[in-house]
């Protein structure tokens, strides 16, 4: 692969879509750096005194009470997107965010999708609570997520998918099979060997 390109992939899509678990398979693949919108707000989280950890940390009490601190204040969104559009900027980077495919102009651009049904079901298996709990875990992210976009940028996420060159559906596909169609795209589109 050709290093003095600019190769920037954008995965978007709601939560338990499977954009983490295809954003690092593409980055060790082109060896590309991976950078998460979620760890991002992580890292503000841990700065401002939570204990985070493990990919379920956003469904513990210390990951829905800062969720809830950031629907108050949408400035840690602001930072973190700032922080995703300086890696994208830099290229070379594989960045798994809700919305930087609407605020950053170039790059390939994915949206990932799932029914409800199959995300409560991934994320149940993930964090290891009831499928109820997952259904309403979803709902709120989602809803307050997107709320959260539609106020900063005026983006309605899941309803506007102007930004994307693929959009893909997840539900009877495997993170295997995603890699694949996905890993294959980004080729066609780079233009890599």
């Amino acid at each position: 692969m050709e290093r003095d390109r600019k190769i920037v992939i954008c995965i978007s899509g709601f939560a338990a879509t499977g954009k983490s678990t295809l954003g690092r398979k593409l980055a060790k693949k082109f060896k590309l750096k991976y950078v998460s919108g979620g760890d991002a707000l992580k890292i503000l989280a841990k700065k401002k005194g939570y204990k985070i950890g493990g990919r379920d940390w956003w469904e513990s009490s210390e990951g829905i009470k800062f969720l809830e601190e950031r629907k108050a204040n949408p400035e840690f969104d602001k930072l973190v997107d700032q922080e995703l559009l300086k890696y994208a900027q830099a290229g070379n980077a594989v960045i798994d965010s809700w919305i930087l495919p609407w605020l950053y102009e170039g790059g390939f651009k994915i949206w990932l999708k799932a029914s409800e049904e199959v995300r409560a079901k991934r994320l149940m298996k993930r964090s290891r609570i009831s499928l109820e709990e997952a259904y309403k875990i979803l709902k709120k992210r989602d809803e307050e997520s997107a709320e959260i976009y539609r106020k900063l940028y005026g983006v309605e996420i899941g309803k506007d998918y102007s930004p994307f060159h693929l959009i893909l559906d997840t539900d009877r596909l495997n993170a295997e099979s995603v890699y694949r169609i996905v890993s294959q795209a980004v080729k066609e589109y780079f233009k890599i060997k």
